[in-house]
């Protein structure tokens, strides 16, 4: 664990728009766990919904990870959970002049190469995906396989903090 004189800081987001069913994922995600309340000790938790700038600005107050939970298609059945840890050779390409961002539809490559950009971030990133059923069709509620994964994510996303948190994660 780590020493009480530094505690790491890490930033739990939740993405995708809860009005196309399965896409809303990762904000339940979020919601249960700020219903739970049992959340560590420099732990914050966000709801980014669809608005990849508000994710970008918070990254930016200075993380030393960052845990995105999100739909994640991969393939795989729906409901399917994955830990990803994104090569951050992918986060180095720079953003352009003429690159057109749309600060409501930063995917979370988009938004961490945005941050990298401005030189306001250089910590760990991981994703927990869960593979979507439908993500096309608008409505409020998850399919059944994707909603029966939010408790499967929430343990995921308890470990990945635990081993964010150790000391052999981060410096």
């Amino acid at each position: 664990m780590s020493s009480p004189e530094f505690e790491k800081q890490i930033l739990v987001a939740g993405l995708g728009n809860a009005w196309l069913r399965d896409d809303g994922f990762g904000g339940a995600v979020i919601r249960r766990l700020e219903l739970d309340g049992d959340v560590p000790s420099g732990v914050n938790l966000m709801d980014a919904g669809t608005s990849g700038l508000d994710l970008a600005y918070e990254v930016m107050r200075g993380y030393h990870a960052l845990v995105l939970v999100d739909a994640a298609p991969q393939g795989g059945e729906p409901g399917t959970l994955y830990v990803i840890e994104p090569d951050t050779a992918d986060l180095e390409d720079p953003i352009e002049d003429n690159e057109k961002i749309d600060p409501h539809g930063m995917d979370a490559s988009t938004v961490l190469r945005f941050v990298r950009a401005v030189g306001g971030w250089h910590g760990k990133v991981v994703i927990v995906g869960c593979e979507p059923g439908e993500v096309e069709e608008i409505g409020l509620t998850m399919t059944d396989a994707v909603a029966a994964a939010v408790e499967p994510a929430i343990a995921l996303v308890r470990e990945q903090l635990a081993e964010l948190r150790s000391d052999k994660a981060l410096t």
